[in-house]
């Protein structure tokens, strides 16, 4: 997708429309998938997802059909470089590894529009955020209008993904292939968002060469 950054570089703001997102070919993640569902389990994830400089992050709650309902976190995602891990929180028992993780400033855990995960996480067990980056953020400061983690990934990646598990019962014990694959590609997607805009995006690479580190493209955590 660099060309296409390229063309779209003498205008102030880099957008891709819905038609162009739809035309991009279809793609989800193929990797190693572990869903994480008893607390050993747990543990040797947690270790391995320590080892990691970043890593893509998510969540998945059960949907609301009524207002005023609101439902905990059943699903987090947390990708590295090797793996996807699916933790599905109403099934662990000890949650203090996995939550002192999302407390450390490292590894960095990257996501699109995750003030709502952070705030629902917070919401099964207290804990201070540490290292969270907003991809928005980044994306914004080089000029990119489309915020969404859909249009980010056609605009950046140059495929689309799909949302047809997004409304389903992530809070059940035996989740679906469907469900699992759509939760493993939105984090994993996440983190190679976060490595193109941290690392290889032309317009961060340009700015560098002009004049070394640029603040207007330096990851940030919110937390």
């Amino acid at each position: 997708m660099e060309n296409a950054i390229a063309d779209k570089e003498g205008s102030q703001e880099i957008s891709i429309s819905k038609q162009e997102v739809n035309e991009l070919p279809l793609q989800r993640y193929e990797g190693k998938i572990v869903l994480v569902a008893d607390d050993a389990v747990m543990l040797e994830a947690v270790a391995e997802l320590e080892r990691e400089d970043f890593l893509g992050f998510d969540t998945e709650s059960r949907p609301t059909f009524r207002r005023g309902q609101n439902f905990p976190p059943s699903l987090l995602q947390l990708a590295g470089s090797q793996c996807v891990y699916l933790f599905q929180l109403q099934a662990l028992t000890d949650l203090e590894p996995l939550f002192a993780l999302l407390s450390s400033e490292t590894p960095v855990k990257a996501g699109v529009a995750i003030r709502d995960d952070i705030k629902k996480l917070q919401e099964v067990r207290e804990f201070e955020p540490g290292g969270f980056v907003e991809i928005a953020d980044i994306s914004q400061k080089l000029g990119l209008v489309n915020t969404g983690l859909r249009s980010l990934a056609g605009l950046l990646l140059g495929f689309r993904i799909s949302k047809g598990a997004q409304v389903s019962n992530w809070a059940k014990r035996n989740l679906t292939p469907a469900q699992i694959h759509y939760a493993a590609t939105d984090a994993w997607v996440s983190r190679m968002l976060y490595h193109t805009l941290t690392y290889e995006h032309p317009l961060r690479r340009r700015m560098e060469t002009n004049g070394g580190r640029s603040t207007a493209v330096r990851s940030e955590s919110i937390c």
